[in-house]
């Protein structure tokens, strides 16, 4: 068996938005031809997010898209998905989002052999001026590797 992983969607947009405190690797449950369509790469998580029900964890607002020669065969791309993950990793899931402020978002999701993996985030929300710092840091950064570059 091969651990060799191969990224098919990745949320840019959770960096921005949200501070990642803990990720964790969930095993994806899928029905069908998503598997083939996943592996040609149809897939989004840019308005995805994660909840648990009765100490079980979904993910709510994956598109993937359907399998050309699916037919009939087809799900419907934005159903509930549920992930796989250990009793004590949703627990630990469970009391993080307890506290003010925090969610489970999707990271990227991606092959790792031949499973299908969503990297999943406990984060916690970043304010306004905390995205602007970010986009500062990052400005000045780009700055003194423009200017490194230039030197030589």
């Amino acid at each position: 068996m091969s651990d060799e992983t191969r990224l098919i969607a990745k949320n840019k947009r959770a960096q921005h938005e949200y501070f990642i405190e803990d990720t964790f690797e969930a095993g994806l449950v899928l029905k069908g031809t998503e598997v083939k369509s996943l592996r040609s790469g149809h897939c989004s998580i840019k308005q995805a997010f994660v909840r648990i029900k009765k100490d079980e964890v979904f993910i709510y607002g994956m598109h993937i898209n359907p399998y050309e020669k699916g037919n009939i065969f087809n799900r419907d791309p934005l159903r509930v998905r549920k992930l796989m993950l250990h009793k004590r990793e949703i627990m630990k899931l469970k009391a993080g989002i307890e506290e003010k402020g925090k969610t489970i978002v999707p990271l990227e999701v991606y092959f790792k052999g031949s499973y299908a993996k969503v990297k999943i985030a406990l984060a916690k929300g970043k304010k306004l001026h905390d995205k602007r710092s970010d986009k500062k840091e990052k400005d000045v950064k780009r700055d003194m590797q423009r200017a490194m570059k230039n030197k030589q």
